[in-house]
């Protein structure tokens, strides 16, 4: 998955999702996509917490999100969190960030 984040004037956490025709294939494909990037969100709720800043977060759905469960996006995505976590720390608020799983 690819995550575009940039810091939100919002006191949450929010999400955008895309899963294109091309990149994943047809609306059930990507459904289930956007299904599985929903929950991912949803069940890193207590990492997204942790982070100093709140951010409008952006994930990018590719094909192969289709061939794993739930704990691979997951994992990535948490991953991708604690990246932002390191990031926060080091160099303080960014304007726009992309991280690539």
């Amino acid at each position: 998955m690819t995550a575009f984040f940039m810091p939100s004037e919002t006191s949450f956490q929010r999400i955008g999702i895309t899963a294109s025709r091309k990149a994943v294939g047809n609306s059930v494909k990507r459904n289930r996509a956007k299904r599985l990037l929903r929950e991912t969100f949803r069940l890193s709720r207590g990492e997204l917490d942790s982070l100093a800043l709140k951010y409008d977060w952006v994930l990018n759905a590719r094909v192969d999100l289709l061939d794993v469960r739930l704990e691979e996006p997951l994992r990535e995505f948490r991953e991708i969190v604690e990246k932002v976590r390191r990031s926060e720390s080091e160099k303080g608020e960014k304007d726009v960030e992309t991280i690539k799983q």
